[in-house]
């Protein structure tokens, strides 16, 4: 019987257990890559490959190809998508090497293309209104608490998952800040304005005595109505709810909440490393983004605004245009 070590399938089966049992990869993202590999096996099976070592650059680069068209039996993949597959079966030849199915990672060297750098959703100061008053529409306990928790998502800029985690003593409003716990544990303090301080305070008075009474008590800062933590679930329900009663297009989240947080201080002149700060973002590269909302907002007043800016500005008359030897 023939050695089938190094059949594409049986290193496709091997690396997938290698990530299942010794790197302990998620159950989702296991099989994000299964699914991905498989369609790389059958890539590979329509050429004829027999053999893992049979595989050259080439035919990894085609693969990345391969994803963008589609075929017969696959849909074209996105951009993303594609990278996504693309990174798998990179991840699958770096294995092979490591255990030297090959002598070589014929991968290496293919890369899919930077993705474009897409600009953060946010919404209008005009829209959030809306939200945060659909939100607070009652004055039962829950509607309190709802209203109370988007405030705080746009007022601080949290992630929902700093927001559910909230423990009352993070909260202080004799100064109003708030002690967020993001990513790696990292923590910052950060200020809570006053139209989220006071929709807090309505809350913790009047709305969560109440849920608190319906559970075995928990030191979480907003609860669901069993009187339990609430979830990052429960609290997403809470905004999309609050989204269809203001009328807002489908697609709002809650990091919808904090890219409109970043882009309208940016818009009102923060510094972009004091946003930085409040987004607890590591890098300041990353709170660049929000700038480019910002240039984009300036390039639109200009063309209309400025007698040349060539877009029927108003103001002076355009003249000839004049060549660089005229001048």
């Amino acid at each position: 019987m023939p050695n089938r070590s190094g059949a594409p399938e049986h290193v496709v089966a091997t690396y997938l257990d290698h990530l299942a049992v010794e790197r302990g990869v998620a159950a989702n993202t296991l099989l994000s890559y299964r699914r991905d590999l498989l369609r790389y096996l059958d890539y590979l099976d329509a050429r004829g490959v027999a053999s893992f070592d049979a595989i050259d650059g080439v035919l990894v680069s085609g693969f990345l190809a391969h994803l963008r068209e589609g075929d017969d039996d696959h849909p074209a993949l996105s951009a993303s998508s594609a990278a996504r597959a693309l990174i798998a079966a990179r991840g699958l030849h770096r294995f092979a090497l490591r255990e030297g199915v090959v002598t070589v990672d014929v991968s290496r060297e293919v890369r899919p293309a930077t993705p474009a750098r897409r600009l953060p959703k946010a919404i209008s100061v005009d829209d959030v209104e809306r939200l945060l008053d659909a939100a607070g529409y009652a004055r039962t306990s829950l509607a309190l608490r709802d209203r109370a928790l988007l405030e705080l998502l746009y007022g601080t800029g949290a992630r929902i998952s700093e927001a559910v985690g909230l423990d009352l003593d993070d909260l202080d409003l004799t100064d109003d800040t708030v002690l967020l716990s993001g990513k790696g544990g990292k923590q910052r303090r950060v200020p809570v304005g006053s139209f989220a301080s006071k929709a807090l305070s309505t809350y913790l008075v009047q709305a969560r005595p109440e849920l608190v009474a319906h559970g075995r008590g928990t030191p979480r800062l907003f609860l669901n109505a069993r009187g339990g933590a609430l979830s990052r679930q429960s609290a997403w329900m809470v905004l999309t709810s609050a989204a269809e009663r203001a009328g807002l297009a489908g697609g709002i989240s809650p990091h919808t909440l904090r890219h409109s947080f970043a882009t309208h201080l940016v818009e009102g002149g923060a510094d972009v490393r004091v946003v930085q700060e409040l987004l607890g973002h590591a890098s300041v590269t990353t709170t660049q983004i929000y700038t480019m909302v910002t240039v984009d907002t300036l390039r639109e007043v200009y063309a209309t605004a400025h007698p040349r800016s060539g877009v029927g500005g108003a103001g002076v008359a355009s003249e000839p245009s004049r060549t660089a030897g005229g001048r």
